[in-house]
């Protein structure tokens, strides 16, 4: 099969390379581009663990074609932070004790980040309904959502601008 190029923006930064047409952004970002944030759960887009952003709306990288993001903005786990400043978001997680084993942790960011863009000031029931895709094993959610409503109620769900 022909390899496809596509070009677009990876956590601000513009990335070429060159795709199967039936290749993953999973695959391209991890092997490809070396960005290790999102991870390889069910490879069937059922557990969230590797949510990305594209073009600001939340998307598994395991069911996306990464043909499909030519000239579009994605943005991973792997962008959050500025260099040792953590985001604010990582800061609640880590405030919170919201990552054990922390596999899923990408995606829980990422699906709270996408959440708090959206709603600023989400309700319990809005937050648990924001992560509903994503599957934590260890923590029983109680923790990561009171993460994600301690960031939104200080208002530290992004950064300024």
């Amino acid at each position: 099969m022909a390899k496809l190029p596509v070009q677009f923006r990876l956590n601000g930064s513009e990335r070429a390379t060159f795709v199967g047409p039936t290749d993953n952004l999973l695959t391209v970002l991890r092997r490809g581009l070396n960005d290790f944030g999102p991870k390889y759960g069910c490879g069937q887009g059922t557990c969230g663990t590797c949510s990305v952003l594209v073009d600001g709306e939340i998307q598994l990288s395991c069911l996306t074609l990464a043909a499909t993001c030519e000239g579009k903005h994605v943005e991973t786990v792997s962008g959050m932070a500025d260099g040792p400043v953590l985001h604010p978001l990582q800061k609640a997680f880590m405030d919170h004790f919201a990552a054990q084993c922390g596999f899923c942790t990408p995606g829980m960011l990422t699906a709270a980040r996408a959440l708090l863009a959206a709603n600023p000031n989400p309700t319990r029931e809005e937050v648990i309904d924001g992560i509903a895709g994503n599957i934590c094993r260890c923590t029983g959610y109680e923790s990561i959502i009171e993460a994600i409503l301690a960031a939104a109620r200080s208002g530290r769900g992004e950064r300024a601008s």
